[in-house]
C-alpha cells in the first residue's frame, strides 16, 4: 500500500497547523535541501511545449529517495473556469524503486514556491524590509504574501493587478491576515516605497513588467512569474544593474529572466548562498533578484516535508497502487480466481 495525500486531506492538514505554521516548517526542509545541493542527481526539468501551454517532468534524487512531480502551465485555462497550474507526485524508495507517497501537488507548489521565494529573500533582502509590491494577483499571490509574512516579517503590502477581479479577490482573501494592504493604481505606483517586489503575472509573454527606473537602491526583486521559455517580466537592464541569484543555472537560462542575456551572463546559485560559501547581498544598496523558476530539489523537499508531517495522523489514507505478491515472481496469479 502506498500512502496518499489528496486535496482534502492536504486541506485540513493545513488548516490543523495553521497556514504560517506549514509554511515555516517547509522553508525548513526547503532551507536543508539547499545546503546539501551537491547531494542530489539534478537535471532541468522535462518539458512538453505547445501553442496553448506545458506540461513538465521535474525529477530529482539523493541516495536515499527519488521524486518527481507531474506539473501543467496553461495560462488560458483561466478563460475556461480551469486552473492554470495542476501537479502531483511522488516520492518513492531509492534502494527498492517502491513508492511510498502519491500526493497533489497544486495546493502543495503554492506553498513550496512561496516558501522558497521566502528562503531566497531572507539570505538577498535587506534584514530591515517591512514593505513588498506584489505585481500580479493570481492563485499564488496571496501564498507569497503570507509566506514573506511568516518568514520575512512583513507587515505592508502594496499591489496592483490588471484585473479587478484578481484584485478583489485578493484584497478577500487577506483582509484578517494582520497586513496592511494597499492597492495601487498602476505598477510603478506599487513599487514606491517597496523593499521587496514579487513579480507573478500569469500571460505567456515577454513583457515588461518592472523597468529600471523602477527599481531604487537597495530592493530585492522576487521575480516569479517568468519561468517558461519566452515568458519574462523585468526590463533587460535591471538584470545589467542588479545581481542575479537562480536555482539551477542550466534550467534558468532557458526559463527564467535570464533567457534575455547572453550565455555567459554571470549568476549565482542560491544554494551557494545558504550553504555559506558566497555571502549573498553585499551591501545594503545592492539590487538583488531571485530569478526563480522552481526547481526539483524543492518539490522534493515538499514531499519529504509532507511525508514526515502526516506519519502517525489521520490526514492520508493508504491506497493499492502496488501489486501485493505472496510470490513475487507470479503477477499473472492475480489474474486467477
Amino acid at each position: 500500500m502506498v500512502q496518499y495525500v489528496g486535496v482534502e486531506n492536504l486541506t485540513a492538514l493545513i488548516r490543523s497547523v495553521g497556514i504560517e505554521t506549514f509554511l515555516s516548517e517547509l522553508a525548513g526542509y526547503i532551507e536543508d535541501d539547499f545546503r546539501r545541493w551537491p547531494a542530489f542527481d539534478k537535471v532541468p526539468r522535462v518539458a512538453s511545449h505547445s501553442s496553448e501551454g506545458v506540461i513538465e517532468l521535474m525529477p530529482t534524487a539523493d541516495d536515499m529517495l527519488y521524486g518527481f512531480k507531474y506539473v501543467n502551465g496553461h495560462p488560458s485555462n483561466i478563460h475556461k473556469g480551469l486552473q492554470t497550474v495542476t501537479a502531483f507526485g511522488v516520492l518513492s524508495d531509492v534502494r527498492s524503486g517502491y513508492p511510498l507517497l502519491l500526493s497533489e501537488m497544486t495546493l502543495l507548489t503554492a506553498l513550496r514556491t512561496a516558501a522558497t521565494s521566502a528562503v531566497a529573500a531572507r539570505y538577498l533582502a535587506r534584514p530591515d524590509s517591512r514593505v513588498m509590491a506584489i505585481i500580479g494577483l493570481g492563485a499564488q499571490s496571496e501564498f507569497q504574501a503570507t509566506a514573506f509574512k511568516a518568514l520575512l516579517g512583513i507587515t505592508h503590502l502594496r499591489v496592483y493587478d490588471l484585473a479587478p477581479a484578481a484584485t478583489l479577490k485578493f484584497c478577500r482573501n487577506m483582509r484578517d491576515s494582520g497586513l496592511d494592504v494597499i492597492v495601487a493604481e498602476s505598477s510603478q505606483y506599487a513599487v514606491l516605497g517597496a523593499d521587496i517586489i514579487t513579480t507573478i503575472t500569469a500571460d505567456k509573454l515577454k513583457a515588461t513588467i518592472l523597468s529600471d527606473n523602477m527599481i531604487g537602491a537597495g530592493v530585492h526583486i522576487n521575480a516569479v512569474g517568468g519561468d517558461c521559455p519566452g515568458k519574462t517580466e523585468l526590463q533587460a537592464e535591471i538584470l545589467l544593474r542588479g545581481r542575479v541569484f537562480v536555482e539551477l543555472p542550466e534550467q534558468t537560462r532557458i526559463e527564467g529572466e535570464i533567457q534575455q542575456m547572453a550565455e555567459d551572463f554571470p549568476v549565482t546559485e542560491l544554494w551557494q548562498v545558504v550553504a555559506g560559501e558566497d555571502p549573498g547581498r553585499r551591501s545594503a544598496c545592492e539590487v538583488t533578484i531571485f530569478d526563480s523558476v522552481g526547481f526539483a530539489t524543492e518539490d522534493f523537499s515538499a514531499l519529504r516535508y509532507l511525508r514526515d508531517k502526516v506519519q502517525d495522523t489521520n490526514f492520508h489514507t493508504e491506497i493499492d497502487l502496488l501489486a501485493e505478491l505472496p510470490d513475487p515472481r507470479n503477477l499473472f496469479g492475480l489474474l486467477k480466481a
